[in-house]
């Protein structure tokens, strides 16, 4: 493993996004690293566009990861991860949910649309990114609210963390009548990590 790694996680508020990075945190700590996060969520109350940083190794010294070093971006929707594709490494890899919502920063004319037509994304990340549909096994869970866990759960299968330590991390964040539910989707996701194409 490298010295540190770094993971990005982008969205849109209400996603869970800045829960799954402190999962993934808290996780991370619980293997014994070194942990800094950071994030940017002031449009996430309002389905603005989210990104939380988070960086883990024997001795991580800045929250911040620079520009085009992020190791794994997790994406959890489709046009985000067309918008971030430079904040990975050369050898860094995607985890895209393939959901696709439109922010509203976007939609309020603060940010230029990214499309996916013609296949961008496929394009951008041939052979560096894998799929998950989180709002498919949430929805076959009963409970859409779950799909930050599931993407959660295929990103365990992209770092060196122990499987024990992300169920760890959850019981410790999610108060206990929600607990056993998002740890199914975590075990969902990990066990449901596809390389197919979007």
């Amino acid at each position: 493993m490298k010295d540190t790694v770094n993971v990005t996680l982008v969205g849109v508020g209400g996603q869970g996004i800045l829960l799954t990075s402190e999962i993934l945190g808290r996780a991370a700590a619980l293997a014994g690293f070194d942990v800094k996060k950071s994030e940017v969520h002031g449009m996430s109350q309002r389905g603005g566009s989210v990104t939380s940083q988070v960086r883990f190794g024997r001795h991580v010294y800045s929250p911040v990861i620079p520009f085009g070093e992020t190791d794994v971006l997790v994406a959890f929707e489709k046009l985000e991860a067309v918008r971030c594709f430079a904040l990975l490494s050369p050898g860094g890899k995607a985890l895209v949910d393939v959901r696709e919502i439109v922010p509203v920063t976007v939609s309020s004319g603060q940010q230029v649309p990214v499309a996916d037509q013609d296949g961008v994304l496929a394009r951008l990340y041939e052979g560096r990114a894998v799929y998950t549909d989180s709002c498919a096994v949430a929805r076959k869970l009963g409970n859409m609210r779950t799909s930050n866990m599931v993407i959660a759960g295929a990103l365990s299968m992209m770092l060196d963390i122990p499987g024990e330590c992300w169920v760890d991390a959850i019981k410790a964040r999610l108060p206990e009548k929600i607990r056993d539910i998002n740890i199914r989707a975590f075990e969902e996701g990990s066990a449901g990590l596809s390389e197919t194409s979007v």
